[in-house]
């Protein structure tokens, strides 16, 4: 599974980038607002910066201006993938724009007829946000099931991009359904490398190796 990291913020974008942990990012018109500079120049900054796809959302919501904005997203950059509402103008545009070769994203996917709807539009990912669904004492990642099983029933290409991850467990279970991308925010990224063992782990030997450096000094600085 691909991890894209939700963010518009190009020094913890570049952070997971060094660790070769994610492989694109997503933004949306608050993130970007976020960073407090012009979004256009933000957004070819990240494109810039990152080899993989990067998502830009249209702020319109006509079919005609939605078309505009995302031919104008997708000249920022070859990894640009243009996000867009799932609304009936949406997927209008999706499907125009698809026939352009532009990639679309289609977000804010709440039930798996949506999901469908976009794909057979030409969506080139579908984003259910899972945390979203939890909140409202919905089953999130049900609904992932769901859209996998008919991608998989009818051979459909549009990649399962799961949005809204509130916690790393999101993470786990994305995996095990077979969702072809999580799109994760640096904080919930942060919590996936802990884990008390660990912690407790490394205190242990370090600990352990203080004790021999009291009696043999710092032994990597004598000849090996």
């Amino acid at each position: 599974m691909k991890f894209f990291i939700d963010s518009a913020n190009t020094q913890l974008i570049g952070k997971f980038l060094d660790m070769n942990i994610v492989d694109g990012v997503t933004t949306n018109p608050s993130l970007l607002a976020k960073e407090g500079a012009n979004p256009i120049d933000q957004a070819k900054k990240i494109l810039k910066l990152v080899p993989g796809p990067v998502s830009i959302e249209v702020v319109a919501t006509e079919y005609d201006k939605m078309v505009n904005e995302a031919r104008s997203i997708s000249k920022l950059g070859k990894n640009a993938v243009v996000k867009i509402p799932m609304t009936k103008e949406g997927m209008h545009a999706v499907h125009t724009l698809s026939q352009e070769n532009i990639k679309i994203n289609v977000t804010l996917i709440f039930s798996a007829t949506q999901a469908l709807i976009a794909a057979k539009a030409g969506a080139t990912y579908v984003s259910p946000f899972v945390g979203r669904l939890d909140d409202i004492g919905q089953n999130g990642m049900e609904l992932v099931r769901d859209i996998l099983l008919i991608f998989k029933n009818y051979s459909i290409k549009t990649q399962t991009l799961v949005a809204s991850v509130r916690h790393p467990i999101h993470l786990i279970e994305a995996a095990k359904l077979g969702a072809d991308v999580a799109t994760v925010p640096p904080d919930v990224l942060d919590r996936m490398f802990s884990h008390p063992l660990t912690d407790s782990g490394l205190k242990k030997f370090l600990d352990d190796w203080k004790t021999l450096e009291k009696q043999y000094g710092d032994v990597f600085k004598l000849p090996i």
